[in-house]
Order: C-alpha cells, then structure tokens, then sequence
C-alpha cells in the first residue's frame, strides 16, 4: 500500500507507553501498534527503498539483558533504510545517515581521508554546507581532543574528532505527519545528505574485520 502518514493514534500509542511500559498495555494496544506505527512505517520504507536502499524495521523489543531500566518495550519505531535510520515517537519524526558507528579498520581510514588536503577538504565542504540549526552532525563517540598522532591545531580537528559520521534531523508533531508528506520530508533529508554517505563510502567504506573485533 501507499504510504499515507502517520495518524494521531501513532503518537497516542507512543504517549501511553510512556507512562505504562508493561505487557499489559502492549497486549491490549497491540493492534493499534500493527495498524498505525507498523503499517505506515512499512509502507514508508517500502516506497523509498528503490531510491535509497533495503530495509530493515527493528523489533519494538528492548533488549534489557544487560540494562538496569527493564522495560520491556521501545517507546520509538525505527527502521533502516540503506544508510539511514529513521524513528518515530511521541516527540516527532527524526531521520540519520551516514556511519554512526566507526570500526578499528573504518576510523583509521576515516582520519587518513580527513587529514588528506584534498579528501578532508570535499568532507569538510560537505559539512559545511549543511543547514547548521537544521542538520547536526553526530555519532556514537567524540574525543574531546584531536586523536593521537594528529596535531591540536589541524585545521579539520573537529571532524577528527568523531568516531562515526552522521547527519542527523528531527522534526516535531505537525499535520503534515500524518499526510503523504512526511515521505517528502525524509526523502529531500536524505537526498541532502547522499553527498555525506558518497564521501564515506568512497573513503571509508565497510569493515573487513571479525565481527567480535569491531
């Protein structure tokens, strides 16, 4: 089916798993979850992927093995949509691209490409020509100093700085999120950003390590 947005039960679902985290509530609003959250989320991903690569919806489980919060459900649904990852929740629709996450292998070539003249110059244009109050530039980790073996002052030190690289955009509830319109918007955040994931996979691409040791 066609994606037609997100409707206002979207967002009620998510407020009410805010404040009742429990198998009762999910049990009880599960096909709300499956017609509203899911099915729009689906349909979304489905219609972009020909554009922007295959999907992957992540499970509304938490895995909460290792967690001290033991609720039992994710209070957000988000999707893979080849590099990019988007969510919804009760706070709005957010969308990322590019590699958030660096391996061992990935970030020593990551830092050679930006401290390279002319492949740190083309990323750091990339960067710059992001809209500043509507696209930020996140990942998992960032030294708080320029990494070992490159100087305080290097003129990219900032890009240097990070352990992944990604675009990042969030938008807040508006009418347009339950319209056809919200396909729109995540496709021109993506079309923006494919510059960013261009540069990555020409200089950075996957890594060749062992899961284990990534």
């Amino acid at each position: 089916m066609s994606f037609t947005g997100w409707p206002e039960a979207a967002l009620d679902f998510f407020e009410g798993l805010e404040r009742d985290n429990s198998k009762a509530y999910w049990t009880a609003h599960r096909q709300i979850y499956d017609v509203a959250v899911l099915g729009p989320m689906t349909d979304l991903t489905e219609e972009l992927s020909p554009e922007f690569g295959p999907v992957k919806i992540f499970r509304p489980y938490r895995d909460v093995r290792f967690s001290a919060d033991k609720s039992p459900y994710k209070t957000e649904a988000g999707a893979m949509l080849g590099s990019a990852y988007i969510r919804l929740s009760a706070a709005g629709l957010a969308a990322g691209n590019g590699m958030f996450h660096l391996a061992a292998d990935q970030l020593a070539r990551y830092r050679d490409a930006v401290a390279d003249d002319r492949n740190g110059a083309e990323i750091a244009a990339i960067v710059a020509s992001f809209p500043g109050d509507d696209i930020s530039m996140i990942a998992h980790d960032k030294l708080k100093s320029a990494p070992r073996g490159y100087p305080a002052d290097h003129p990219r030190v900032e890009l240097l700085r990070y352990k992944g690289l990604a675009a990042y955009k969030e938008w807040p509830v508006e009418r347009w999120l339950s319209t056809p319109a919200a396909a729109g918007r995540i496709r021109e955040f993506l079309a923006t950003t494919k510059p960013l994931t261009d540069w990555l996979d020409a200089h950075v691409g996957q890594s060749e390590l062992p899961p284990g040791r990534r």
